[in-house]
């Protein structure tokens, strides 16, 4: 009995760990095209297939269309956010070339935590 106790803790304990992992803040700073980042930034076009480590990526393939509505900035400016149809996520900005520029400034802000969380639908997926 000891022992499936102690297989159980070991799988709670896994799975807390793989939860932090696929919430964890990306970066403390964003840019967008308005302090709400409502407005869409640029659009772009995908270079190459990507396929994303977890469901707050957004997976593409070589030649889609996305529209850019937020960078991160700062600590991990390599990330951009956007959306391709209905799915909405990160991606690499390197992944991409911009076609057209939407916005003529860029706004910095704090990013939300809610900005690190996985989307479903309309709805949240709170792990």
């Amino acid at each position: 009995m000891s022992r499936i106790l102690d297989q159980r803790i070991l799988l709670l304990v896994i799975s807390l760990a793989a939860s932090v992992q696929s919430t964890k803040v990306l970066s403390e700073w964003k840019k967008c095209g308005d302090p709400e980042c409502e407005k869409a930034m640029s659009r772009v076009q995908a270079t190459t297939d990507y396929l994303g480590p977890d469901c707050r990526y957004l997976n593409f393939k070589t030649g889609e269309e996305i529209i850019v509505y937020s960078k991160l900035s700062r600590k991990n400016e390599n990330l951009w956010t956007g959306s391709k149809g209905k799915d909405f996520g990160y991606f690499p900005r390197d992944a991409v070339k911009v076609e057209e520029v939407l916005i003529g400034e860029e706004v910095e802000v704090l990013t939300k935590e809610t900005d690190f969380l996985c989307l479903h639908g309309d709805k949240y997926t709170f792990e």
